[in-house]
């Protein structure tokens, strides 16, 4: 195949999910659906912690934070399919592929360390209630945040940098939806060693490491709240982390579904249909699962919808 410099005139071609024209109506509307319930629902959570006074608390910040990222997350990867869908042009120039797969990487990778962050907010909150108000201080909450999207935008950089400096083959076609740096990688005609062991050192750091820290947290939680006495004690405790547990489970589970079935099944076209639960799917239940599971913030969604409602 004929090596083609990245400088010069490149497109790739993202296939998406399916070849069926017959799909396209149903594929669009789907997705359509699904990205604008994902952006009104993380919507009204902002807005609902943002006017209730009684929200303005660590835990409902680092939940807006969370918010935002899904937004931007989903934001990154479903209108350019939609927008491929559509016009029926499969087309994405090279530097735009390239910032796509910038943002999905940065945003996902601040999707991880936030409810990393959340997990320990909850630790400090249940192991040491005394000390939650001095170590979870406004200052300390600000920068963690800043602490990782420094680390998300840094990670994100060093692999589109790195993209950088291959070359590609004329066959560039990509079997998803989105570039994904994986896809992209396989269609160097380069070396990509550097890549894959800068891709595996960067999974181990920053998803195996992240994992573990919530792991350890919700150890010391559980330790914590067996050794509360009354069991309406052991029960309020547990409820302020069911949501975020159950996010947790559902991002991670997601995450290591596509990696599995991936492994037993190599097919490019099954990792794009997979790759839908944790791109889209998760950021889209994410609201559902803290308004249904979490009083205080079902109540502030009430207030809002009916302070909207009164305008109208």
């Amino acid at each position: 195949m004929k090596s083609e410099n990245h400088t010069g005139i490149l497109e790739f071609l993202l296939l998406g999910l399916s070849d069926d024209q017959r799909l396209q109506p149903f594929l669009f509307w789907l997705f359509l659906s699904m990205y604008l319930v994902t952006v009104l629902g993380n919507l009204f959570i902002i807005l609902a912690v943002s006017f209730d006074p009684h929200l303005h608390i660590p835990m409902y910040f680092f939940l807006c934070i969370l918010s935002c990222v899904d937004i931007s997350f989903t934001s990154t990867t479903v209108p350019k399919m939609l927008v491929n869908i559509q016009m029926a042009n499969k087309a994405i120039r090279f530097r735009d592929c390239l910032t796509q797969g910038y943002f999905f990487l940065a945003f996902i990778c601040m999707d991880n360390l936030v409810l990393t962050v959340m997990a320990y907010d909850r630790y400090v909150a249940i192991c040491h209630p005394l000390y939650y108000t001095v170590i979870m201080n406004r200052h300390r909450c600000g920068l963690l945040i800043l602490l990782s999207l420094f680390i998300s935008t840094m990670n994100a950089l060093l692999h589109i940098l790195m993209v950088l400096r291959l070359s590609f083959c004329t066959d560039l076609d990509i079997p998803h939806f989105f570039c994904e740096l994986a896809q992209i990688l396989k269609l160097s005609c380069s070396d990509v060693l550097i890549n894959n062991i800068l891709v595996y050192i960067s999974t181990s750091l920053l998803g195996i490491g992240p994992l573990s820290g919530i792991i350890f947290s919700y150890m010391c939680i559980v330790s914590s709240i067996l050794k509360i006495p009354s069991p309406g004690g052991k029960y309020k405790a547990f409820s302020t982390c069911g949501s975020h547990l159950a996010v947790v489970s559902l991002f991670y589970g997601t995450s290591l579904g596509v990696y599995f079935s991936s492994a037993a099944n190599p097919s490019s076209s099954m990792r794009a249909v997979a790759s839908v639960m944790y791109t889209v799917v998760t950021p889209m239940m994410n609201p559902f699962i803290y308004s249904l599971r979490n009083r205080d913030l079902k109540g502030a969604l009430r207030t809002l919808v009916s302070a909207i409602s009164s305008f109208r």
